[in-house]
């Protein structure tokens, strides 16, 4: 199984709070080098975050992937930090996801989107599944993770789903103004909401 905790169909699609000002705030990262550049800084994404969980069997027999659990670790009020957005100038997008998680709800669940169908799933050493979880807040700052409950024979379990050992992190932004660094520029440009 792995986790890539941080990922965007289009740059302009995922952005940080960052507790720091523009100038101390690197150019933004392609997005195989978002945890690299979002550890350091200590960045949350900001408003929605979109997790993707790849699942493979390790061996001959098939795992029943049985259901995708929300677990909430902790919940705040929102960050006040600078918003950072990864890409500038994108247009519209198709939403891949294949799940949502509303983390404003008291008890949040996976829900199924898109036309996507819900749990039960199964996978084999060679029949890999992959599932796309957007999680969003509009005014708290939230801990999350997921967990994977699975069978397999006379086997079950849960698999927690994680950024590398830590919560997956989602906070509301304070309002919609954010910092863009556009194409070409060399630095950070403040853009107001509207």
């Amino acid at each position: 199984m792995s986790t890539t905790p941080y990922y965007w169909e289009v740059p302009c699609d995922h952005a940080f709070l960052v507790d720091r000002s523009p100038k101390n705030v690197p150019k933004p990262p392609p997005q195989q080098g978002a945890v690299g550049w979002a550890a350091p800084l200590k960045a949350v994404s900001a408003n929605r975050q979109e997790v993707v969980l790849t699942v493979q069997g390790t061996g001959p027999e098939t795992v029943v992937l049985e259901d995708l659990h929300v677990r909430v670790v902790s919940s705040g009020p929102a960050l006040d930090w600078n918003q950072y957005v990864m890409g500038n100038g994108c247009g519209g997008q198709v939403d891949t996801a294949s799940f949502d998680v509303s983390l404003d709800l008291g008890t949040p669940t996976a829900v199924p989107i898109g036309g996507q169908r819900d749990f039960p799933y199964s996978v084999t050493e060679s029949d890999t599944e992959v599932f796309h979880a957007t999680a969003h807040t509009s005014g708290q700052d939230v801990s999350w993770y997921l967990e994977l409950e699975w069978s397999s024979g006379g086997r079950h379990g849960m698999t927690r789903v994680d950024d590398h050992g830590k919560p997956f992190r989602t906070s509301a932004s304070r309002d919609d103004s954010y910092y863009a660094y556009p194409l070409g520029s060399d630095h950070w440009e403040p853009v107001e909401g509207g």
